[in-house]
């Protein structure tokens, strides 16, 4: 399994790992900095001007999974992995990745007092001459940068997600033995649906279902990020519209009882690491006040739904998914079914 130190910069994630192998049978240490580090050695200048730090580059997130699940496999036993993770999208893709690649994690939440942290990150400014930026959250790609601690505050959703344990007044050794005595309790752990990696090409079925004032119904993945639409990948053999109903009642408990209607087919080109394929998007119908509130949520799979108009879908799906479902919203108000490549129509 993989221990995951998250906590703000300066929270001692790195020393309090570092004890813990030491603690825990077949403990080793994987720090993610390394692949930032190789990064700014492998990537061209202008691409690390482009991003402000590491971690926003897909290729970190994806090497970080992938070195990591290689990394377990060669040594097994428990990987402690000492790194800040405080966007939710980020923590969704890397804990999913390493979920589909059935490596179950530990998450884990160093606290530590705001006054401490700063007196900390005044001394490693002082010592390095950048903030220790550079490790311990991935760093600004192009150049080490100072960061105040305020950027690094804990948000309530890792609060929310991870094991919490108060570093406030402990030593690394008192802090690996807290996290040693949370793990063997079984703390902290993720449950996340175990998507497998796809190895080929995948037909997918979503289903848009709305509410009495037209807007239409977002879900919150645990293992990927961006909000989405029910749906899922169409199983050999399995007619894509049965597909969409069986994933809208697995998904939110929803047993919708009228024919789905195709609005579009979207082919989605292969963008490595993804394989892509065909995406289509079907219109369930409206969902009455009392059948929206009966909506179940699995918990390791959605975290969270809600009816969101266009405008405001926007600003929650990625691009590629916002503009299939613009354009299966314009092909339900003219009654058609538009045939798209990479989201744009084809011979309309």
């Amino acid at each position: 399994m993989i221990v995951w130190l998250n906590g703000a910069f300066g929270a001692g994630k790195t020393a309090a790992a570092r004890e813990l192998v030491e603690l825990l049978p077949d403990g080793n240490l994987f720090d993610p900095g390394l692949i930032g580090a190789g990064l700014r050695a492998l990537l061209p200048r202008k691409r690390l001007d482009e991003v402000p730090d590491c971690q926003d580059l897909p290729a970190w997130r994806r090497l970080v999974v992938d070195t990591a699940a290689a990394v377990h496999g060669e040594v097994g036993g428990t990987l402690v992995v000492p790194m800040t993770l405080l966007r939710q999208e980020y923590r969704d893709e890397v804990f999913g990745g390493l979920a589909a690649r059935r490596i179950p994690v530990r998450h884990v939440l160093l606290e530590v007092g705001e006054t401490i942290l700063r007196e900390r990150a005044a001394r490693r400014g002082e010592a390095s001459g950048d903030g220790g930026a550079g490790t311990a959250v991935g760093g600004r790609c192009a150049e080490p940068v100072r960061r105040p601690p305020a950027h690094h505050r804990v948000p309530d959703w890792l609060r929310a997600d991870a094991h919490t344990v108060d570093a406030t007044f402990l030593t690394p050794r008192q802090t690996a033995e807290k996290v040693a005595e949370a793990i063997r309790a079984g703390r902290g752990a993720c449950d996340i649906v175990q998507t497998p990696e796809p190895t080929a090409e995948t037909v997918a079925a979503g289903v848009l279902l709305f509410d009495e004032a037209d807007r239409v119904l977002l879900v919150d993945p645990t293992y990927k990020p961006g909000w989405e639409f029910p749906g899922g990948v169409v199983e050999p053999g399995e007619p894509p519209a049965r597909a969409g109903l069986r994933e809208v009642a697995e998904e939110l408990g929803l047993r919708l009882d009228t024919a789905l209607r195709l609005l579009v087919v979207d082919w989605e080109p292969p963008r490595p690491p993804g394989y892509g394929g065909l995406r289509l998007l079907f219109d369930g119908g409206r969902l009455t006040t009392t059948a929206a509130r009966d909506l179940l949520l699995p918990g390791a799979e959605l975290r969270g739904w809600r009816f969101a108009t266009e405008r405001e879908a926007a600003a929650m799906l990625p691009p590629v998914r916002m503009e299939r479902l613009r354009w299966a919203l314009r092909a339900r108000e003219r009654g058609v079914t538009l045939n798209l490549e990479a989201g744009t129509p084809v011979g309309a």
